[in-house]
């Protein structure tokens, strides 16, 4: 029995060298970088400013592969099946890993099929009303709801897309009811608010910023736990009489479960390189992203956190896009 044992174990024991070895010489090849969404938008652009990066610190090419459609569900499939080898990540972000989980039945996991390697950064929300609207601010917003039950609607870009769960959020916490209207995307939601068609909208900072800057729609609040340096005159939700109200558009790197720890450690250390790089800062400006480094457990407890938060808010509001 001992020499049976022994027979089946060896190519185990073979193997155990080269996987130790390809460890320790990693990477030595290029590395796969998934992008959830199609190529040219916000998101892509910050995984290949990543990406540029961080294949020069690991000394190694990044191949940025772009799998849009169906919110993220694609990409995160092909990454949950990859092998954990650290040749495969995909950037996770908010709805791979949050909205999407928390509003339909996916074929993945969002904790248990990934490994969290870190936190790029985060954007705010923020509360856009159109700019003929009476309401200054957040308070004389409510008001202006209650006294107009049902005659208040608020675009979305898409029934369960985190502008829509933070619409959500906020009339759970204020008790105003305004109908929600969803919209392909977030450019014709942003279209109809400027346009007067519906009165108000939580869109992401990036996409907010040149409307607010040119006075098309009018900003009442951030989601943000601190205000924004892009709009520093703006309060928070918090400061705005919502406690705890928080909401935000956040990127990282993930991989596919199982990944070795010492290829994980080195991933996060070479991302740490690439956010305290001053110009990958700037960039990331530009779609309004403050950079966020965590370790692997920082970020894991991060996604946790958020995909719990959207859950419960989903199963309190009674959105289910599978019913």
């Amino acid at each position: 029995m001992k020499r049976r044992t022994l027979i089946q174990a060896t190519p185990w024991l073979v193997a155990l060298p080269e996987l130790a070895l390809a460890q320790a010489n990693f990477p030595n090849r290029p590395l796969k970088y998934i992008v959830p969404v199609a190529a040219g938008g916000g998101s892509d652009m910050i995984g290949r400013q990543l990406c540029d990066r961080l294949g020069k610190v690991l000394g190694q090419s990044m191949v940025v592969e772009n799998h849009g459609g169906g919110g993220g569900v694609i990409a995160s499939q092909m990454t949950a099946k990859a092998s954990p080898d650290g040749y495969t990540l995909m950037q996770g972000y908010v709805a791979t890993h949050g909205t999407s989980p928390a509003t339909r039945k996916l074929s993945y996991d969002p904790i248990k099929d990934f490994t969290p390697i870190g936190m790029i950064g985060s954007t705010p929300n923020v509360l856009v009303v159109n700019a003929s609207l009476a309401a200054k601010d957040v308070k004389e917003f409510i008001q202006y709801v209650k006294k107009n039950p049902g005659r208040v609607s608020y675009g979305s870009a898409g029934a369960g897309s985190l502008t829509h769960l933070t619409a959500e959020l906020f009339k759970a916490q204020t008790g105003a009811f305004m109908v929600h209207i969803p919209y392909r995307g977030i450019a014709p939601a942003t279209n109809d608010v400027i346009a007067g068609q519906t009165q108000a909208m939580f869109p992401g900072l990036a996409a907010a910023l040149p409307h607010i800057r040119s006075g098309r729609v009018r900003a009442l609040a951030v989601t943000g736990a601190q205000r924004h340096p892009a709009l520093k005159d703006v309060p928070t939700m918090e400061e705005a009489g919502l406690k705890g109200f928080d909401a935000q558009q956040w990127y990282g790197v993930v991989g596919p479960a199982g990944m070795p720890a010492q290829i994980v450690k080195q991933l996060n250390d070479a991302m740490a390189q690439v956010l305290a790089q001053p110009d990958f800062r700037e960039k990331l400006s530009a779609e309004a992203v403050e950079l966020t480094p965590m370790t692997p457990a920082q970020f894991l407890d991060y996604m946790k956190k958020d995909l719990a938060r959207w859950t419960d808010l989903a199963r309190e509001r009674k959105i289910n896009l599978d019913a």
